[in-house]
């Protein structure tokens, strides 16, 4: 029986996303029995013995979902703001021509670009898409090294059995691995629903990569149904994990919720935290209809800090 996948949960509107972060209304609000949030505020989670610091963040999803639509400058200017040293990079074609230019104003100011966003669809091994070749090109003008985070749509593997799949993904990442080091770059797995999204088959290409330094960056916000065997899922991802990206977490969604507004997701970092690693931990925007910067602040706020 095929369970319906939550990564297809319509995200959380922009109206209660923000109801939740700037009217002081949480889904589950601070004190109440099963919030997250102790009355006096949360706590930074505690990284092997150290509060969390800013230092450990990577922003994520700020390009597209953004209803300020911010040009490469306002971006850097507004992670300046927030205190964000790292940011991974989200697109669409529209962000492109202005993509070398970005990277260097964050290079200008201090901000790393952690990782760039990888989508595979109609590539193939030695062919990538127009889009993906227009990314690395802006990397390797820039001499930006970073990881690239890449998904596969569900159609990349449509028709093949499961060894098949194994076989084809680890034939894509090989080619990805190969450009990726063009730049210096690495390649990162990135859990984005479907067959791909199952960390299980993400370690099985990795494995059947041997010599190949690929990492996986795991997403709270796609991994509603790996909650209730989620402590099996840190083990298993644990050697191969560069990132983990947060989000609220309730089994039956929304799939975007701000954190420490779910009812797991505590729990959930705890866990990651508890395997040893140490970050870096992205912070979520992706929603598509409110000031991306918001929605950072609030996360952050969730997490303990105290934004400006």
């Amino acid at each position: 029986m095929t369970r319906p996948s939550l990564d297809r949960l319509v995200p959380l509107g922009a109206t209660a996303v923000l109801a939740a972060l700037l009217l002081g209304a949480p889904l589950l609000r601070a004190g109440e029995p099963g919030s997250q949030v102790p009355a006096g505020g949360p706590a930074r989670p505690q990284v092997q013995g150290r509060p969390l610091a800013m230092d450990d963040l990577v922003a994520w999803c700020i390009v597209p979902f953004d209803s300020r639509k911010r040009s490469p400058e306002e971006r850097i200017a507004m992670l300046e703001r927030l205190g964000f040293k790292r940011y991974a990079y989200d697109w669409r074609a529209e962000h492109l021509p202005d993509s070398a230019r970005e990277f260097r104003l964050a290079a200008e100011r201090g901000i790393r670009v952690e990782a760039v966003w990888v989508w595979i669809e109609k590539d193939r091994p030695g062919q990538l898409s127009e889009t993906n070749e227009r990314l690395l090109a802006a990397l390797k003008e820039t001499g930006v090294s970073t990881q690239l985070w890449v998904g596969f749509a569900p159609g990349f593997f449509e028709g093949m059995t499961d060894e098949q799949k194994v076989a084809r993904g680890a034939e894509m990442v090989r080619h990805l691995s190969d450009r990726a080091a063009e730049t210096k770059s690495r390649v990162a797995l990135y859990n984005h629903g479907d067959w791909f999204g199952e960390p299980e088959n993400q370690i099985r290409i990795i494995r059947a990569l041997p010599g190949r330094d690929v990492g996986i960056v795991y997403n709270f916000h796609h991994g509603h149904d790996h909650i209730a065997r989620f402590d099996a899922v840190v083990k298993a991802i644990r050697p191969y994990l560069w990132v983990a990206n947060l989000n609220g977490m309730k089994p039956g969604g929304p799939k975007i919720l701000p954190f420490g507004t779910g009812t797991e997701e505590r729990r959930m970092l705890q866990a990651v935290l508890d395997s040893g690693f140490k970050g870096p931990f992205g912070v979520l925007g992706h929603v598509d209809d409110a000031d991306v910067e918001e929605i950072l602040r609030g996360n952050l706020r969730g997490l303990g800090f105290t934004p400006k």
